[in-house]
C-alpha cells in the first residue's frame, strides 16, 4: 500500500477530515490525495499560497509573521496550517513552506530548506526539513515528509466535538 493510501485508510477509519496549504510543492500533496479514490470523505481542499499576499489573505498568515521570520519559516509554517485548519474547518491541516531552487536561497535558508506544520485541536507544531537534490527532488522529499506528518497527526487526534 502507497504512503498516501495508507493515510487515506487512517483518516477514513478514524473519521477525520485534512486540508493542505501549500507553498512550495504547488499543490503537489493535494493532488497526491485526490489521487485517491474516495478522497472526498476526508480531504476537504487546499489552498496554494505561493505569495505572500495570498498567504495573509487567504489563510491570515499575520504581516508581521511574515516581515519578522519570513515565508520560509516555522512561524508562517504554524499560521498558515492554523489558518487552513480554520478556513476549512479540517480537524487537521498541513502546511509546507520551503525553497525548492534552484534559486532562492541564502546561507542562512539555503536551497532544500522546508518547513512543515500541522494543526490539529491540539495545537499546532512545525518541523524544519533539509532536502537535498533538484527541485523536483525537494518538492517531492518535503510531500514525503507531510503525508508521514499526517499519519503521525492521524494517529494521535481524536476527532473534535462538532
Amino acid at each position: 500500500m502507497h504512503v498516501a493510501e495508507r493515510l487515506a485508510a487512517l483518516l477514513t477509519k478514524n473519521q477525520l477530515t485534512v486540508s493542505t496549504a501549500e507553498s512550495c510543492t504547488g499543490g503537489g500533496l493535494s493532488a497526491q490525495l485526490t489521487a485517491i479514490p474516495g478522497a472526498s470523505a476526508f480531504f476537504l481542499g487546499g489552498i496554494i499560497a505561493y505569495h505572500n499576499a495570498v498567504k495573509e489573505a487567504l489563510l491570515e498568515v499575520p504581516h508581521d509573521a511574515l516581515t519578522a521570520h519570513g515565508a520560509v519559516s516555522a512561524s508562517t509554517a504554524e499560521a498558515m496550517a492554523v489558518g487552513c485548519r480554520r478556513r476549512f474547518r479540517s480537524d487537521l491541516a498541513i502546511s509546507i513552506t520551503g525553497i525548492a531552487g534552484p534559486g532562492g536561497g541564502s546561507p542562512q535558508k539555503p536551497v532544500g530548506l522546508v518547513f512543515i506544520a500541522v494543526a490539529t485541536p491540539q495545537g499546532v507544531t512545525a518541523h524544519e526539513h533539509r532536502f537535498p537534490g533538484d527541485r523536483e527532488a525537494v518538492r517531492l522529499a518535503a510531500i514525503e515528509a507531510a503525508i508521514a506528518r499526517l499519519i503521525e497527526a492521524a494517529s494521535c487526534v481524536t476527532r473534535s466535538p462538532s
